[in-house]
């Protein structure tokens, strides 16, 4: 099991004055983040104005390698992030400094072709499955066994509704065969309740101002880091 620290996402600091959006203010926090005990981080490089965008990957990436050696830096492909779909992949193919891994969201439409753009230049990709559609999709690319993980990220708020999904995907992926590596996480109102289902279930999980905005106990939290520490007290049990 490892923890990933997804430090931004799209937030804004007006939704949390510790979300990380200027280069020296994502290079702190991933810094803090590791040394919490995040494995991985996840990040959503920004303009110089804090805008999110693909084409700010390389600089990013650089920065936080100078700072986290051996960390392993992840990023998203989402579509919402670049003004359309050749944008997304103009963008990704001009990368030279490249992330370890980048999340592909199944639900988009052109998710098979970012994953074999993104194998194509030895980048890590992690599918995105928010839906057992999202699953069914995955196992039916023949791309599919380019991926390394699975990241089962569900959106829905109700926590007995986002078990059954969870559930469900996760007998699928099994029952398929395909034997990758599985991270857990939810959003807001179920960020929590999936990290101590991956203690559970001995999956990965990830936490962070892109998932949600408080700790555990639905209690204030200023930076990353703090999530990052209870997340993985969580994870190895250190104080359940």
């Amino acid at each position: 099991m490892i923890l990933q620290a997804c430090i931004n996402g799209s937030r804004t600091k007006q939704e949390h004055y510790g979300v990380p959006v200027t280069l020296d203010e994502i290079k702190k926090d991933a810094m803090e983040c590791v040394e919490a005990g995040a494995a991985e981080l996840h990040i959503h490089p920004r303009t110089i104005e804090g805008v999110e965008s693909l084409s700010s990957v390389d600089g990013t990436i650089e920065a936080i390698r100078d700072i986290c050696p051996g960390t392993l830096i992840g990023v998203s492909t989402g579509s919402w992030i670049m003004a359309n779909a050749e944008s997304t992949k103009k963008a990704i193919a001009a990368w030279e400094i490249k992330p370890d891994y980048a999340s592909v969201n199944l639900s988009e439409e052109d998710a098979p072709e970012i994953i074999n753009l993104l194998h194509g230049k030895n980048i890590g990709i992690e599918a995105g499955l928010s839906t057992i559609e999202d699953a069914e999709r995955l196992l039916g690319l023949c791309s599919r066994d380019k991926i390394f993980r699975v990241l089962i990220e569900i959106e829905e708020q109700k926590i007995p509704l986002a078990n059954k999904v969870a559930l469900e995907i996760i007998a699928l992926l099994k029952g398929s065969g395909l034997n990758k590596q599985i991270l857990l996480h939810g959003f807001d109102s179920t960020a929590w309740h999936f990290v101590k289902m991956a203690r559970e279930l001995k999956l990965s999980s990830r936490i962070g101002f892109e998932d949600c905005l408080f700790g555990p106990l639905d209690d204030e939290v200023t930076t990353n880091a703090d999530m990052v520490k209870a997340a993985f007290n969580i994870l190895h049990q250190s104080h359940l």
